[in-house]
C-alpha cells in the first residue's frame, strides 16, 4: 500500500501527465491525490522539491514496471529481451501513458532547473548502469547499454508525439538488439 508521500507524488505525476507542467501546483496536487489540503506542501516545501520528489517516484516505478513486464530480472536470450523491451515500449505508451508523459515534462522542465537536471542526470546514470548489468549476460557493454536505452527512449517518444493506430515496435526492437548485441 502506497505511502502518503507516495500517494501525494503519483497525484502529481497524474497531474503532470495529464494537464502538463502549468497545472502543477500544490493545491493541485492535494486534489489530484484525493489528500486533504496542504498535505504536497507538508511533504515538499517548494516546487523544485515537488519535482524532485516526482522525478525519484518515476524513478521507483519505472524499476518496479520493468521487473514486473520482464518477468524475469536478467533476460539470457535476445529474445527474452526484445520481448521484455516491446511490452515495456507498448506499456509506455499505452497503459502508462500518462506517467510517460509526466516524465517528458520533467525532461524540458530540467533544461531551465539545475537542481532537477542534477537529480534527473543522476537517475539516468543508475537506469543505464543497470541496463547494463542486465546486458551482461549479452557480454554488452556501458555505450551499448546507453544505445539501447536511447533507442528505446527515442521509440517511445515518437509514439507520444507522432501516434500511429497499429503500434508494434516487435521488428525494429528485434533488429536493433540484434545488430546491437549480435
Amino acid at each position: 500500500m502506497p505511502t502518503k508521500r507516495e500517494l501525494v507524488l503519483d497525484g502529481a505525476i497524474e497531474l503532470l501527465g495529464t494537464r502538463g507542467l502549468r497545472a502543477l501546483t500544490h493545491r493541485a496536487v492535494d486534489e489530484s491525490a484525493s489528500m486533504p489540503s496542504g498535505s504536497a506542501s507538508n511533504y515538499f516545501r517548494t516546487r523544485e522539491a515537488l519535482l524532485t520528489g516526482v522525478a525519484e517516484r518515476l524513478e521507483e516505478r519505472d524499476y518496479t514496471d520493468w521487473a514486473a513486464l520482464s518477468r524475469v530480472p536478467a533476460p539470457t536470450e535476445i529474445d527474452h529481451l526484445v520481448a521484455g523491451l516491446t511490452l515495456f515500449a507498448r506499456h509506455a505508451v499505452h497503459t502508462d501513458r500518462t506517467r510517460t508523459l509526466a516524465r517528458y515534462a520533467l525532461f524540458l522542465e530540467a533544461q531551465t532547473n539545475p537542481v532537477l537536471l542534477e537529480s534527473m542526470r543522476r537517475s539516468h546514470e543508475r537506469l543505464l548502469a543497470w541496463a547494463a548489468t542486465i546486458l551482461g549476460a549479452f557480454d554488452a557493454d556501458a555505450t551499448t547499454a546507453k544505445i539501447l536505452a536511447d533507442y528505446l527512449d527515442g521509440l517511445v517518444m515518437h509514439q507520444l508525439f507522432n501516434p500511429t493506430a497499429d503500434f508494434d515496435p516487435t521488428q525494429a526492437m528485434d533488429r536493433t538488439v540484434r545488430a546491437l548485441l549480435g
